[in-house]
């Protein structure tokens, strides 16, 4: 096994998160986010007769993961497709969901992918090779505003229309198609004392956009609310403020925008009920072992 794999395998919040689905040997469960198969590996060794579990991904790397176990269905799709599959494989409802959000360590490691301004390389960051535009079609066709937004909304950065303007500008000379080329056009408007932590923003936002992240998000945080049983639980762990936003706000109110609605007693209607008030984050030991965890944060939630 080379190192690269092993990285891939490297769950963030492993015992806390399966722990928290509650899993029973005869249930069902799903988790939306296969990736390396270490959370899924260890939902598998809960499992006994009658149980099952589904593992989602789009990424055909992840295909190389697949576990042999007559419990375990592999399936290749994006996870905001969760309610059509549930569907097809005949499931009305699940005991517990688990999404990891985070991108695996072996995305970032891939040079050819394109997630990372570590490597020169094509400008691509698409989840799903298959399918779907790639960073470098975004950087030379949005127009400006389009851009400042994108960067604005997905980065938080301070100088989005600037990096827009810098942007548009380039590629009126020559198209922008690698990482080097890209890299060239915008790191003098980083200072060099913040220079990683500003384009691993610039690249978050475009690695979002590209992968329709939030909007994906979305989809399946209301499919798993459909789909889950009562007393089944939802189980999340998110890596920035805006999918925090969104699952915070699900397991709340029971949507992603975080508007409550209340009975005529004054009690917020939401089809969650909190297992944990406070977020649950890696303990110093865990970000040593594995720096990715440092921003993970866990959220729980069992359905009414």
């Amino acid at each position: 096994m080379g190192n690269e794999e092993l990285t891939y395998h490297v769950p963030v919040l492993l015992m806390p998160s399966v722990d928290g689905m509650n899993i029973r040997p005869d249930g069902t469960y799903v988790d939306v986010t296969f990736g390396g198969g270490g959370h899924s590996r260890e939902i598998l060794s809960r499992l006994g007769d009658g149980g099952q579990l589904l593992g989602f991904d789009q990424d055909e790397d992840a295909e190389q993961n697949i576990v042999d176990n007559p419990h375990f269905t592999f399936v290749r799709s994006n996870f905001r497709y969760l309610h059509n599959f549930l569907r097809y494989h005949d499931i009305e409802e699940v005991d517990s969901i688990l999404a990891d959000l985070g991108v695996s360590s072996h995305h970032f490691d891939d040079s050819e992918r394109g997630f990372s301004f570590r490597f020169d390389g094509a400008l691509d960051m698409r989840m799903n090779k298959r399918a779907g535009d790639t960073a470098a079609d975004i950087i030379n066709t949005y127009n400006e505003e389009r851009l400042a937004d994108l960067f604005y909304l997905y980065g938080e950065l301070k100088n989005s229309r600037k990096l827009a303007s810098v942007i548009v500008k380039a590629r009126a000379g020559q198209k922008i198609t690698t990482i080097g080329e890209f890299l060239e056009v915008i790191k003098p408007l980083f200072g060099r004392e913040r220079e990683k932590k500003e384009l691993a923003k610039v690249f978050q936002a475009l690695r979002i956009e590209v992968n329709q992240e939030m909007e994906a998000l979305k989809e399946m945080l209301y499919a798993a609310t459909e789909a889950l049983k009562p007393g089944g639980r939802l189980v999340v762990i998110t890596y920035h403020s805006l999918e925090d936003r969104m699952v915070k706000n699900i397991m709340r109110t029971g949507n992603v925008e975080g508007k409550m609605e209340k009975d005529f007693f004054g009690n917020v209607q939401t089809p969650f009920r909190l297992v944990n008030n406070k977020v649950i984050v890696p303990d110093d030991a865990e970000i040593e072992r594995n720096p990715r965890s440092r921003s993970a944060k866990l959220r729980i939630a069992e359905k009414k």
